[in-house]
């Protein structure tokens, strides 16, 4: 296991664990674009779940690697989703938000290999 292994893992989870945070905390910042997106608020705690186990995932597939990958899977494909569904409310100015943080989440499982 490498350290820029490690490192990229830790910012991976650490930006998905403050993104999940960030919807449980209900801040305004985040839940009003994904209103102004089309997203219905009760998918918020669905959505912060979704990236609380993805960053979850990371973390323990520093030791359990089957598992790191499977989150890393998970949280590009979830991030990319999201960058679709802000394609699709035409907010194009937006999409760069979520594949900052599909990047670490696609380096972490790069570097896992």
């Amino acid at each position: 296991m490498s350290t820029a292994y490690v490192v990229v893992t830790v910012v991976a989870a650490a930006m998905a664990g403050f993104s999940a945070a960030s919807v449980f905390l209900g801040a305004e910042w985040v839940l009003k674009p994904l209103a102004d997106y089309g997203v219905p608020r009760t998918w918020g705690p669905w959505l912060g779940a979704a990236k609380a186990a993805g960053a979850v995932g990371l973390l323990t597939g520093l030791f359990v690697p089957v598992v790191g990958a499977a989150a890393a899977i998970g949280l590009v494909l979830y991030f990319l989703g999201a960058a679709v569904t802000v394609l699709r409310a035409r907010w194009f100015s937006h999409v760069p938000f979520p594949l900052l943080y599909a990047a670490p989440a696609a380096a972490s499982l790069i570097l896992a290999f």
